[in-house]
């Protein structure tokens, strides 16, 4: 569900970019409160996880479509609201400057549509008050589902709602909300499933995580070491290996876009549209998580294949494991700077 720029207008781009900042600076005031040292290394891997587990796209059956993990409500279960978000940020933002997942223009819509849904309507409104009356593996399953469900849902509509706004005329509203819902729902119904066995994992491997998020609470004395080591491992291997076996069909989003308009993309205007892509093209040095062509192979027209399943490719192992990585380490270094702020605001003389 990332937007490319051709979606939207510059009005829109730039109020979403603004709206974007302005929760992300909120966050950052926020997460002081819970932030400590265990929780910079938890939000560095959960970011790699997630950002790997957005390179697998899984065939929604009978319908030609795919879709990915989004990730917010996983994300905001584990790490909270505000260090959530503010991790859906940092993985949003490597995937578009350096793999040109996303247009730069859309960033802003991007992240909040795959990011303040989930972690701040979906995560406190329905997750909390479900799992709110004591943690069991049946509560985190039915909390995992139905949040999942209603936050890709919301994201769905934001998408929906942003192109209308930027007046594109090539996607009635009318028609184009009612093939995106309904997509999204099947996608929904995948990422409540993997929502749950991940929260279920560390719900037997630490339930205090889990219990301390819920009430905004640091995470103290608790050892975090097998939930992060279960997850970096996890991370390396969908990053590295699993990624390949992602569906070649297109995403919810280009398959609505394509029965809305009979195209999977919409051409971009020239000016600002033309010059952010320019930007992005140069800082894409993986774009679509594969290694960059060289000048002679992309002047000569090649014939279609058929792709072969799984695809094998050198390209998407290196794009995993150096997206997660650098993800881990935006992701850790927000998380250390929030934490260090904190500590010079005690230390600092009343």
């Amino acid at each position: 569900m990332h937007m490319a720029d051709a979606l939207i207008s510059p009005v829109v781009g730039g109020t979403m970019w603004a709206a974007a900042a302005g929760v992300a600076a909120y966050s950052i005031h926020k997460t002081q409160n819970d932030m400590d040292e265990k929780k910079v290394p938890l939000m560095g891997v959960m970011g790699a996880f997630v950002f790997a587990s957005q390179m697998i796209n899984f065939t929604i059956p009978a319908t030609g479509s795919s879709g990915h993990l989004g990730g917010g409500m996983l994300l905001a279960a584990i790490l909270g609201p505000y260090a959530g978000f503010l991790t859906m940020a940092a993985i949003l933002t490597i995937q578009c400057l350096f793999f040109a997942d996303g247009g730069l223009l859309a960033l802003g819509c991007n992240i909040f549509n795959l990011g303040f849904f989930t972690c701040f309507v979906t995560y406190p409104l329905i997750y909390k008050r479900i799992v709110g009356r004591g943690y069991s593996q049946n509560r985190i399953f039915g909390a995992s589902m139905i949040s999942a469900i209603i936050g890709l849902q919301l994201g769905a509509f934001g998408v929906v709602l942003e192109t209308l706004l930027s007046g594109k005329t090539e996607l009635p509203f009318g028609t184009f909300v009612s093939l995106m819902q309904p997509i999204h729902l099947g996608i929904g119904i995948v990422e409540g499933l993997v929502t749950a066995a991940v929260l279920a994992f560390i719900w037997k491997a630490r339930p205090e995580i889990l219990e301390k998020t819920a009430f905004g609470q640091a995470l103290g004395g608790i050892s975090t070491r097998k939930v992060v080591t279960g997850l970096a491992i996890a991370a390396i291997l969908v990053g590295g290996l699993l990624s390949w076996f992602a569906s070649a069909n297109p995403d919810g989003l280009e398959w609505s876009m394509a029965r809305t308009s009979g195209q999977e993309e919409l051409e971009a205007p020239e000016g600002i549209h033309q010059t952010v892509s320019d930007i992005q093209e140069k800082l894409a040095f993986l774009p679509d998580y594969s290694f960059k062509a060289s000048e002679g192979e992309a002047a000569e027209p090649e014939a279609v294949e058929e792709e072969a399943w799984p695809a094998v490719s050198g390209g998407t192992s290196v794009s995993g494991l150096v997206g997660g990585a650098m993800t881990l380490a935006l992701a850790a270094f927000t998380g250390w700077a929030v934490s260090l702020a904190k500590k010079k605001k005690k230390g600092a003389p009343a």
